[in-house]
């Protein structure tokens, strides 16, 4: 192996060295229980008090509407609680969008089981929803819009400010997925009208298996977890202390040098998108060139099977991604693609890199490298690719 890129940042980040530095004394020497009255137990609540207000400070929140969690995944999963406790209430509608996480997916399909009404928001070639269809879904009935910040598979930043507005206006609920979008994008969640919002550590730098729930105050929010007072009694048991630091920190850091580090990943993700459009033909970029997660680069190729590419990739010291981390296994193609119209053929030979600011520009030059090669091997050996080289099969890019 010549080297190794890393390019699925939007899976996981590396954890930055103070993010680790900050953290591990509250794994070593801090280690005391923060719901303990004795002193060793009061300097980790301390601790988790400070990392708490470092996350609203990002988000233009109060420290008291932020709860931690153990990811988005479980944050995301509040949602099923807040319909729940809407239904007696006679709002039993929920609106969501098709190119969700699948961490509200499959909230929303749980929901529809248990006799709640759903609408999903339909997007546009590039991914984009538009306001105004959320604007029309909205009826009496409807309790919560739970609409992504920014895709976390082809990178589509979503108008979320213009659909707060509008969810406020209506008097309904609005929470939005900021898992991609935190640490990368300014949020402010009054100006946005955000009434609730999910967010996770290792995407910006943390420690995994820690994230945040924001819950604007007079919201009436259950219990996700019972057994203990923890989290205002909203998520029982004992913290974790030393990750929920890791946040805290990681999310201080990246808010600070968010602008120089856009601008840098941002010229990075160009420079590799216009490489392999420019090198690779018969090859698309999904979603668009600008409103885009600074490090996103989604690409179908045509001819060819996305998980005989990632292997390539491998082989020559690239990781990259098919897709959502949390559906690499699945042999579906992507319901993100698939929703902004592509065939199943297209879909399926689709890679998303992601870079981060741990990247290099020889990481760019490397994969510019590798990527055509590969991808020329394996439509040397694809009936798709002969097929079309023959005309028998064409498809509309």
């Amino acid at each position: 192996m010549e080297r190794f890129v890393y390019a699925d940042n939007a899976a996981t980040t590396k954890i930055s060295k103070p993010v680790l530095d900050a953290m591990l004394p509250y794994l070593t020497e801090e280690y005391g229980n923060p719901s303990s009255l004795y002193r060793f137990g009061n300097q980790a609540k301390r601790a988790i008090e400070k990392a708490r207000k470092e996350v609203a400070d990002v988000l233009n929140a109060d420290p008291f509407e932020i709860i931690f969690t153990a990811g988005g995944t479980e944050a995301d999963n509040w949602v099923k609680e807040i319909m729940r406790s809407l239904k007696n209430k006679g709002k039993n509608h929920f609106i969501t969008s098709a190119v969700e996480h699948h961490a509200l997916i499959h909230s929303a399909q749980r929901l529809e089981k248990e006799g709640f009404e759903v609408t999903y928001i339909p997007v546009d070639r590039e991914g984009q929803i538009n306001p105004e269809d959320i604007k029309k879904a909205i009826r009496p009935e409807t309790g919560l819009v739970s609409i992504m910040f920014a895709n976390n598979e082809i990178g589509t930043i979503h108008p979320i400010k213009e659909i707060g507005a509008i969810c406020r206006e209506a008097g309904v609920l609005f929470h939005t997925d900021a898992v991609q979008a935190a640490g990368h994008i300014k949020i402010d969640v009054k100006e946005m009208n955000i009434d609730m919002l999910s967010l996770s550590a290792h995407k910006f730098h943390g420690p995994k298996g820690t994230g945040a729930f924001y819950c604007r105050r007079g919201i009436a929010l259950n219990s996700l977890i019972d057994g203990g007072a923890q989290e205002r009694g909203k998520r029982a048991g004992t913290e974790n202390v030393a990750g929920i630091v890791g946040l805290g920190t990681a999310i201080r850091i990246a808010n600070e040098e968010m602008e120089e580090t856009t601008k840098r990943v941002s010229a990075m993700r160009d420079r590799l998108i216009d490489g392999i459009l420019e090198k690779i033909p018969q090859c698309r970029l999904n979603g668009p060139r600008e409103n885009r997660l600074p490090g996103n680069c989604n690409i179908s190729f045509l001819g060819i099977e996305g998980e005989s590419l990632l292997l390539r990739l491998d082989l020559a010291g690239i990781a990259a991604s098919s897709g959502s981390a949390c559906a690499s296994s699945s042999l579906d193609p992507s319901h993100v693609l698939l929703a902004i119209g592509l065939p199943h053929e297209v879909a399926h030979g689709s890679v998303r890199l992601s870079l981060s600011d741990f990247n290099t520009e020889e990481d760019v030059d490397y994969i510019l490298e590798k990527l055509p090669e590969i991808v020329s091997t394996l439509r040397s050996m694809s009936p798709l690719w002969e097929a079309m080289q023959k005309g028998e099969v064409s498809y509309d890019l």
